[in-house]
C-alpha cells in the first residue's frame, strides 16, 4: 500500500511537473504583454500629465484675461453711464434751448444791433485818427525836409571850417613849430599861441613876432564875418609878482584882449569877438617842468560856425 502511494506520488510528481512549465511559459508569455501594456500605460499616462499642465497653464492664462477683461468691461460699463448721463443732460438742454430759441434769437439780434453801434463809433474814432496820423505824416515830412536842410547847414559849415583851417594854416605857416599850432576838432577851429611867440615874462605887451603872427591871423578872420572869435587867456601856477595887476587872473584876460585889440585894429568885426581869462585853471600839461609851464602859458584863438541860422531851422 505504502509502494502504490508512493508510486502514485511520483506519477503525480511527474504530471505536475509537466504542467507546470507549460503554465510558466503562457504566464511568461501574458506578463511580457503585460509588461508592453504597462509602458503603454506609463507612456499615456506622461503624455497625460503633460496635457494637464498645458492645460492648467492655459488655463491660468485665460483666468487672468478673464479677469483683466472684467475689469475693462467695468470701466466700459462705468463709461457708458457716464456718456449716457451726459446723453441725456444735452438732450435735455437742448429741449430747453429749442424751446427758448426764439427768446435767444431775439436777444441775439440786440446784441448784434449793439455791437453795430458799436463798430461805427469804433469807425469813426479810426476816422479821427487817420487824419490824425495823415497830419502827422505831413508834420513828419517837413521835419524831414528841415532835417536835410540842417544836415545842409552843418556840411557848409564844416566845410566852410575846413577851408577857413586851411586857410589859417597857410597864413600862418612861417609860425608853426615856433609856439604855434592850428588844430581841428569838435566842429572848431583851435589856434594856440606860446608865450614865448607873444609876450615876455609877467608882460601883456605882444612882441614884432607874435603881433605879425595875430596879424596875419586876422587877415584871414576879416574876410569870414560869420565866424565867432574866442580869445583865452592862459597862465601856468606861478603867481604874478608885479605891481600893476592883482594875480594871474587879471594878467590872463590882460593878454586876451591885447590880442583882441589886434585883431580889431585889423580890420575883424569886434561884434565876432569874445575875450576871456582863464589864469592857470586850464593846464595843457604838467607845472612842475619848465617845458610843462612854457606850454600852459599860452593864447588860445577858438573859432566856431556861427549857428544862427541853425538855431532859426529848429525854432521853426
Amino acid at each position: 500500500m505504502l509502494k502504490k502511494i508512493i508510486v502514485l506520488f511520483v506519477i503525480s510528481i511527474a504530471l505536475n511537473s509537466c504542467v507546470s512549465k507549460k503554465l510558466y511559459q503562457e504566464l511568461d508569455t501574458k506578463y511580457s504583454k503585460l509588461q508592453d501594456l504597462n509602458r503603454t500605460v506609463i507612456k499615456e499616462k506622461d503624455n497625460l500629465v503633460a496635457s494637464k499642465k498645458q492645460l492648467e497653464e492655459t488655463l491660468e492664462k485665460l483666468e487672468t484675461a478673464y479677469a483683466e477683461l472684467s475689469t475693462q468691461k467695468e470701466i466700459l460699463d462705468n463709461e457708458y453711464t457716464s456718456l449716457q448721463n451726459k446723453y441725456n443732460n444735452l438732450d435735455e438742454s437742448y429741449e430747453l434751448l429749442s424751446a427758448q430759441s426764439s427768446k435767444k434769437l431775439a436777444a441775439q439780434s440786440k446784441k448784434n444791433k449793439e455791437l453795430l453801434a458799436q463798430l461805427e463809433e469804433k469807425g469813426k474814432k479810426l476816422t479821427i485818427e487817420s487824419n490824425r496820423l495823415e497830419k502827422l505824416q505831413k508834420e513828419l515830412n517837413l521835419r524831414a525836409k528841415q532835417i536835410d536842410e540842417l544836415q545842409r547847414l552843418i556840411d557848409a559849415k564844416e566845410a566852410k571850417m575846413q577851408q577857413l583851417k586851411n586857410a589859417i594854416s597857410n597864413a600862418l605857416h612861417n609860425f608853426e613849430g615856433k609856439g604855434l599850432t592850428v588844430v581841428r576838432k569838435n566842429g572848431k577851429i583851435y589856434v594856440s599861441m606860446e608865450n614865448k611867440l607873444l609876450f615876455n615874462s609877467g608882460s601883456w605887451a605882444v612882441g614884432v613876432q607874435g603881433k605879425k603872427a595875430v596879424e596875419q591871423l586876422a587877415s584871414v578872420l576879416s574876410k569870414n564875418k560869420d565866424i565867432q572869435v574866442l580869445i583865452e587867456g592862459h597862465t601856468d601856477d606861478v603867481p604874478y609878482k608885479g605891481n600893476t595887476l592883482i594875480d594871474n587872473w587879471d594878467l590872463s584876460v590882460k593878454r586876451a584882449t591885447a590880442i583882441v585889440r589886434i585883431l580889431e585894429n585889423n580890420h575883424v568885426n569886434p561884434t565876432q569877438i569874445t575875450a576871456a581869462g582863464r589864469s592857470k585853471f586850464m593846464p595843457i600839461s604838467t607845472n612842475k617842468t619848465a617845458e610843462g609851464k612854457a606850454k600852459n602859458r599860452r593864447i588860445e584863438i577858438i573859432l566856431a560856425p556861427n549857428f544862427d541860422e541853425i538855431s532859426k531851422l529848429l525854432n521853426e
